[in-house]
C-alpha cells in the first residue's frame, strides 16, 4: 500500500505514476489533492514560484499557492468543464441502471476518462490498482460535487462501502507493506486498515511531523505498533525527511532496480 498526500503537485507525480504503470503497488491512497492535481496536472501546466510570494498580490493575478509552486484559477475552470459530463453521465447511470458509486470508483472512472498516460489515476486504471480517498470532498473535486448538485441533486458516493474494500484488501493478504509519505488522513486510513489483521508486516514512514504535538502525522512506528497496525514483530522505519526528495532516491534503488533486473533477464551486482 502506497499512501501520499500532496506530493502529486511537488514533483513526485512521476515517480507515483511509474509505480503505478510498472504494476508495483496494490493500493493506492490519497487526499483529494492528490486526485485532482494529478487530473489537472493533464488539463493545464503548474508553475513554479517561491514560498515567500504575497498571497495579495498572487490572488490579485489569479494565482494559487501551494507552497512554493503556483496553480492559475483557470486549471480549476478546465477541470470544472471536464467533470461536469462525468459527473452527469455517473448520475444517469447511478439513476438507470442501478450503479453504487463509492470514491475509489469515482477515481477508476476518472482515471479512464482522463485517457493519457502522464496521469497515476490512467494508469491505475488501467492496472485496476484501486485508489482510495477517503475525504475526497477536501479540495476542488468537492467545489465541483458542491456546484454539480446545485443543479443536478442525488449523486451519492458511498464511504461505507470503500472502507469495507480498504480493509478486506488488507485482511485476505498474505502481507501487507506500507510506505508512508506525509501524515494527516491518508496515512491513518492506510495504518488502521491493517490493524484488522493485526498489524503490517513492513513499514516505511517518510515525513517532517514531529509527535512531541500528539498529531497522528509525527506519530512514529510503534505508536502504530501499540494500537495493533504494525506488527510487533516488524521492523518498521521512520524516515525524519523531505518526501520529495528522499521518495525518488528510495524507488530509484529499490523499484526501479528490481524492475532492470526483470527486464534484463538477470540479476546486477
Amino acid at each position: 500500500m502506497l499512501c501520499t498526500l500532496i506530493l502529486i503537485s511537488s514533483g513526485v507525480r512521476e515517480t507515483i505514476r511509474y509505480l503505478a504503470e510498472h504494476r508495483m503497488v496494490d493500493v493506492l491512497v490519497t487526499t483529494a489533492g492528490g486526485i485532482e492535481e494529478d487530473l489537472i496536472k493533464c488539463l493545464g501546466p503548474v508553475y513554479i514560484g517561491d514560498f515567500t510570494l504575497p498571497g495579495k498580490d498572487l490572488y490579485k493575478k489569479g494565482l494559487d499557492r501551494i507552497g512554493n509552486l503556483l496553480m492559475p484559477d483557470e486549471n480549476y475552470s478546465k477541470l470544472d468543464k471536464w467533470m461536469m459530463p462525468i459527473l452527469e453521465q455517473m448520475l444517469l447511470e447511478q439513476n438507470t441502471q442501478g450503479v453504487h458509486w463509492t470514491p475509489s470508483k469515482m477515481i477508476h472512472r476518472l482515471g479512464k476518462e482522463i485517457n493519457n498516460p502522464e496521469s497515476v489515476c490512467y494508469w491505475a486504471y488501467k492496472n485496476n490498482i484501486p485508489v482510495f480517498s477517503p475525504a475526497l470532498t477536501d479540495g476542488a473535486i468537492g467545489d465541483m460535487f458542491y456546484l454539480f448538485s446545485v443543479k443536478n441533486p442525488g449523486l451519492i458516493l458511498d464511504i461505507t462501502e470503500d472502507i469495507s474494500r480498504l480493509n478486506n484488501i488488507a485482511v485476505d493478504a498474505k502481507s501487507t507493506g506500507l510506505i508512508v509519505l506525509g501524515g494527516g488522513v491518508a496515512k491513518h486510513h492506510t495504518c488502521n486498515a491493517n490493524a484488522w489483521r493485526d498489524g503490517a508486516d513492513y513499514a516505511v514512514y517518510v515525513n517532517t511531523a514531529q509527535e512531541f504535538d500528539g498529531c497522528d502525522s509525527g506519530a512514529r512506528p510503534d505508536e502504530a505498533v501499540s494500537w495493533g497496525k504494525i506488527r510487533v514483530d516488524a521492523k518498521p522505519v521512520k524516515v525524519f525527511a523531505d518526501a520529495t526528495i528522499i521518495f525518488p532516491l528510495l524507488v530509484a534503488e529499490t523499484f526501479a532496480v528490481h524492475a532492470d533486473k526483470k527486464s534484463n533477464g538477470k540479476e546486477k551486482d
